[in-house]
């Protein structure tokens, strides 16, 4: 295996893991566990770059913040695109 697909398949599994991350943090939301808990705080520290500079060009519409939807999408398109260059 080639470094260039070494580090390609090491994208995917990257862009597989932050969606993961993502989505348990958005149905934590739904869970009454305060922003110290240790779980919630991990999720945070691997989620937040992504999802704060989306924020800030995306503005929350009616009390939803589309951002980690936003985040996914893009993940894929990042995920489909190493996988192409396989």
């Amino acid at each position: 295996m080639s470094p260039l697909s070494t580090f390609l398949v090491f994208i995917v599994y990257l862009c597989q893991a932050l969606t993961i991350a993502i989505i348990i943090r958005s149905v934590l939301t739904w869970f009454p566990l305060g922003q110290t808990h240790p779980i919630v705080v991990f999720l945070n520290f691997v989620t937040d770059p992504l999802l704060v500079p989306i924020r800030r060009i995306m503005p929350t519409v009616a009390m939803f913040d589309f951002s980690p939807i936003v985040a996914i999408i893009v993940l894929y398109v990042i995920q489909i695109a190493a996988q192409s260059a396989l």
